[in-house]
Formats: C-alpha cells, sequence, structure tokens
C-alpha cells in the first residue's frame, strides 16, 4: 500500500488552452501523458461542467484517468486561469515515483502556468509492528 501523491496547484494558466475548456483534447493530453511516463491507463472519466445561467463563458473539466498504479485527476477552470492536478502511484510490485513525477511534470509543462504550487506525500509508510511475547 506504499505510494506516492503529488498534488499540483496551477495558476496563471492560458484559459485559452483547448485543454482546459475540450474535453477530447484534455482525455487526449492526460493519455498520452501516462503513456509517455511509463504508466498504465485502465479507464477514463472526463466531465465538462455546464455554463452557469446565460453566460457565453467557456467552462472547465474534471478528468480522472484510472490507472493500474493508482490514479490521475485533472480539475481545469479556466476562468480562473488555474488547474489542479493530482497523481497517485502505489509502489507495491515496483517503484512509480520516477513515473508520477514525469507524469506531473508533463501536465504542468503542458499549461504553462505563471505560478505553481506543488505537495508530495508518501503514503502508507508502514509503522513498526509490536513485538510479541514469546
Amino acid at each position: 500500500m506504499q505510494g506516492l501523491h503529488l498534488t499540483a496547484d496551477l495558476h496563471g494558466c492560458t484559459g485559452a488552452l483547448p485543454a482546459m475548456t475540450d474535453v477530447d483534447t484534455l482525455r487526449a493530453l492526460c493519455l498520452q501523458a501516462v503513456a509517455c511516463a511509463g504508466l498504465q491507463a485502465v479507464n477514463t472519466l472526463f466531465h465538462r461542467f455546464a455554463p452557469a445561467g446565460n453566460t457565453e463563458q467557456p467552462t472547465g473539466i474534471t478528468g480522472v484517468v484510472l490507472l493500474a498504479e493508482s490514479h490521475l485527476a485533472v480539475h481545469t477552470w479556466p476562468e480562473l486561469q488555474a488547474v489542479t492536478l493530482d497523481v497517485y502511484v502505489c509502489n507495491f510490485s515496483a517503484d512509480h515515483a520516477d513515473a508520477a513525477q514525469a507524469l506531473m511534470d508533463t501536465l504542468i509543462a503542458h499549461f504553462q502556468p505563471r505560478n505553481v504550487e506543488r505537495h508530495r506525500l508518501q503514503r502508507g509508510a508502514l509503522a513498526p509492528q509490536p513485538m510479541s511475547a514469546a
């Protein structure tokens, strides 16, 4: 159950990038980035939000790529020029930390943010087991 969980909040992204508002473009970007990182996509689900009220303003997307190693989640807010990324990989049978970092770096580079806030969390570290009385 050990794994690496990476998150990034991207600010100042170009709202006009197709991946900010077009489901097919974002899905293709994510799947290509997953494959280039050497991870295995199992399934995807992407949802584009409907505009609020009578606005013509482009709306964002929430997308998830289920990985054999765990998941990638992407949320775009073109109206805020923001994106959040979430990459979690389990390291049960192999260490996927470098692949997770490569995936994150590829997606950050695509959105060209002015500012990035990154977090890295090692999950599932095994605690020492108490000694049993003999």
